[in-house]
């Protein structure tokens, strides 16, 4: 069939503009990129403009006056304006403001520390280029010699002034939570809870507090990848009116350890051995494996950290805890306790093993370019926050100690109260100088936020801010801006290195008349501490309820899914097969022994051992029977998105149905989905339909696990290129691999049928979420497609469920 010359294209390319990999090898200019959305507007305009801004300088005009007699005469340097302001801004979200981040507006010259990041923004627009103190800079190409061919001049301030400012560009990072990823937002409460706490983020309906949450692994350094097995660090900034609220928490309700003293020794073993520095971000090593083999209490963690809460689908994907119990104290100084929770509205979802261990090859970013993505094209990531609220009396009946950041307190027992929303909605504009610089601390909370006396919780209360003060060199470090707060600071603090602030008058200190008395202490308007009585004796030990190190582990094991419980089988298998000491194994084999008969031995067959008689317990106290916990499952949250920020791949060749590609593409990008056209090579691809089309990345830029389903069109020739492509061959039975759907429309079936994709489930049902139609049939096909993509993926093709 000839090609028709029309361009049914006004939304080709608008993949590649929602992403930030690759693109066609035309600039993509779609005239919208899905249904209307404010911030997806400013996106297209900021990346055409972009290209309309680098497409004005071909090449360096100025590069042939560096060279012999023209060097003698300083040049001006090519400019040339952008159409658009937002071409040249880090972020299409530049224009979401808050009491915190401002209005993207900048009021040049405005230095005021508590106001808005805008004063400290900078935009180089019309401006030439200067050295730190302000000095034009005639020439940045070369440095000043002694004639052409002469020595390099020690005189040469700018050189030195680079060179030496770019040697020292690197601060330390994070012992742990060092790789991270961050935005800012807002929490909006649902309700007035100054009946349970002052805390000014809750003091009414409606109320926006801004927010800057950073995501992070704990065990790898700042360069290591996004999809290991590790906890993630869910960390909130609340920027509130009474000053800054840090609830630094992660991804699983507990923690590895119950004191703060076994800290240290519990990351020195994660860490990378001391003799060889192996293996960057894994536990999958003897040293963690031993320590965790001696350390009982990690029984419960060793379950969450094993299970598929370790390797979450994206950082919008995943809940986020407080840890421990904290207390809620309102205006009458009442306390009660309290569990934080946070619940993604897009669901709880995983990577399978196979699928994130490729992704640290494929996309080490995988995570951090999701969450980027996903804010700038105005999908804003949303969480609810949960608090689970009891009184000292209920505690107390618990069977276990709510001091323990090893337990939860099972929603059977407390009930999750939803409270209010946490919205996403503005990348950061410089990632070091935000998501790097940002410091979180737990002792930093505010009037209706109080301790308890959780041992872990109290030494976080010290080793956060004094690990800020050796990475931001000094005890200045709130005064960088990510951090000031929008409430005013007023202290005597003085001096120090770095200091922002220039104080007015001659007093620092507190009681003083020569300013007045000012500032003064505000009484009960201010921080009080719960007037907690002291409970006995000083002693080094923990209360007997924590010796129960194996009954919540259980009360885990036994409310997961077998899907779940085959996956945390199959990594304890992973992990200790990469131990080498065999006294190590069987001691981790005894712990899971006192956990569950069928975990250790699924997890000794893995290993071909035998089962290990149980290690002793620490306590004659019976374990607890809990019955199981749904919502511990991540099965429990499947999300309300749809398809919202899904990736697609329409897989594509030589004689492809053009028209019939263009309606699904559009029919994906309406639902929210990012769909590209995936092919051998970039460039115009021949449609017999349709004007040509323009493949948008490569099955090599673009690999199998990058991409959430696959869509195959009909395609002139049932035995096109594609079909004799091993790498295509490939990238079909991973996504069939990993559980992901399949979409063939018409001849695109001859795909998967070389591919040998079986079309029934182990146990004989038909596979959902493979699904083969008559292009007549395309929107029917695409239905499918889209329910089962929203459920993320098909577990039932791992093996027959009836197994474990």
């Amino acid at each position: 069939m000839a090609k028709r010359k029309s361009n049914g294209g006004a939304l080709d390319g608008a993949g590649s503009i929602l992403s930030t990999v690759a693109g066609p090898a035309a600039a993509p200019h779609p005239s919208r990129l899905g249904p209307p959305n404010p911030i997806a507007d400013q996106l297209l305009e900021k990346v055409t403009g972009d290209e309309k801004l680098a497409a004005e300088m071909p090449f360096n005009p100025t590069k042939p006056l560096e060279y012999g007699e023209a060097a003698y005469t300083p040049h001006t340097g090519a400019t040339h304006a952008p159409l658009t302001p937002i071409a040249t801004a880090s972020t299409s979200t530049e224009i979401v403001g808050s009491e915190k981040v401002g209005d993207g507006q900048p009021d040049i010259g405005d230095n005021a520390i508590n106001r808005p990041l805008d004063r400290v923004r900078v935009d180089d627009t019309g401006r030439e280029l200067t050295t730190n103190q302000g000095v034009p800079v005639a020439d940045n190409q070369n440095s000043l010699k002694a004639g052409l061919r002469g020595p390099t001049l020690m005189e040469d301030f700018i050189l030195r002034e680079k060179i030496t400012h770019f040697d020292h560009e690197r601060i330390p990072e994070r012992v742990v939570h060092a790789r991270g990823s961050a935005a800012h937002g807002y929490f909006e409460s649902y309700e007035d809870l100054r009946g349970l706490t002052r805390a000014a983020p809750f003091a009414a309906a409606g109320k926006r507090t801004p927010v800057f949450v950073r995501f992070s692994t704990v065990a790898g350094e700042r360069g290591s990848a996004d999809t290991v097995r590790d906890v993630r660090g869910f960390a909130v900034k609340f920027y509130t009116d009474d000053g800054n609220w840090d609830l630094v928490g992660n991804n699983i309700p507990i923690f590895f350890i119950q004191d703060a003293m076994k800290f240290p020794d519990l990351i020195h073993s994660v860490k990378p051995e001391p003799n060889n520095g192996m293996p960057q971000a894994a536990s999958a090593h003897d040293t963690f494996w031993d320590f965790a083999s001696l350390s009982p209490e990690i029984a419960h963690m060793l379950l969450w950290h094993t299970s598929d809460r370790a390797i979450p689908r994206s950082y919008r994907m995943m809940q986020g805890f407080g840890v421990h119990t904290f207390r809620l104290v309102n205006d009458k100084g009442e306390s009660v306790f309290c569990k934080f929770h946070w619940t993604p509205l897009a669901g709880t979802h995983s990577l399978v093993w196979d699928e994130a261990a490729r992704l640290t090859g494929a996309d080490p970013d995988y995570h951090r370019r999701d969450l980027w993505e996903a804010i700038d094209a105005g999908q804003f990531p949303e969480w609810e926050l949960g608090l689970q609220v009891f009184t000292e009396e209920q505690a107390a009946q618990f069977p276990f100690d709510i001091l323990d950041p090893t337990k939860i307190v099972p929603e059977e027992m407390v009930t999750v109260r939803s409270v209010g929303k946490l919205v996403l909605d503005r990348n950061p504009d410089n990632f070091f100088a935000e998501t790097e610089q940002v410091a979180f601390c737990a002792a930093h909370v505010v009037p209706g936020i109080d301790f308890t006396n959780d041992p872990l919780l109290q030494g976080r209360i010290h080793s956060y801010i004094d690990t800020q003060i050796s990475r931001l060199g000094g005890a200045n470090f709130h005064e960088i801006p990510i951090n000031t707060p929008v409430a005013q600071i007023h202290n005597n603090q003085r001096d120090g290195i770095h200091r922002q602030q220039i104080n007015r008058g001659r007093v620092s200190y507190e009681p003083n008349s020569l300013a007045g008395g000012c500032p003064f202490q505000a009484g009960a308007r201010g921080f009080v501490s719960v007037p907690e009585p002291s409970q006995g004796r000083e002693v080094r030990g923990k209360p007997e309820l924590f010796a129960d190190h194996y009954s919540q582990a259980r009360l885990f094991w036994i409310s997961q899914s077998v899907t779940e419980q085959r996956h945390i089988i199959n990594a304890f298998r992973f992990e200790l097969t990469r131990v080498q000491t065999p006294a190590v194994r069987k001691r981790v084999l005894a712990l899971l022994a006192n956990i569950d008969a069928a975990l250790v031995a699924g997890v000794a067959d893995g290993l071909g051992m035998e089962v290990p008689p149980p290690l002793p317990l620490a306590t004659d106290r019976p374990p607890y029977d809990y019955p199981a916990s749904p919502s511990l499952s991540l099965f429990a949250r499947p999300g309300n998105t749809g398809i919202r920020t899904r990736r697609v791949a329409l897989l594509v060749g030589p004689g492809v149905d053009g028209a019939q590609t263009r309606k699904l593409y559009a029919a994906l990008l309406e639902q929210g989905a990012v769909p590209r056209l995936v092919g051998q090579k970039i460039g115009a691809l021949a449609s017999y339909t349709d004007a040509p089309l323009d493949v948008e990345i490569s099955f090599e830029t673009g690999p199998s696990v990058l991409w959430d389903g696959v869509i195959i069109p009909d395609c002139a020739d049932a035995r096109d290129a594609l079909s004799r492509d091993a790498a295509v061959l490939e990238f079909v039975k991973l996504q069939y691999r990993h559980g992901k759907p399949l979409l063939a429309l018409g001849s695109g079936a001859e795909l998967l049928k070389a591919a040998k994709i079986p079309r029934k489930l182990p146990h004989g049902v038909p596979d959902p979420g493979v699904i083969m139609v008559e292009s007549s049939e395309a929107a029917e096909g695409l239905n499918r497609f889209v329910s089962v993509l929203a459920q993320q993926r098909i577990y039932a093709r791992e093996t027959d469920p009836a197994r474990v």
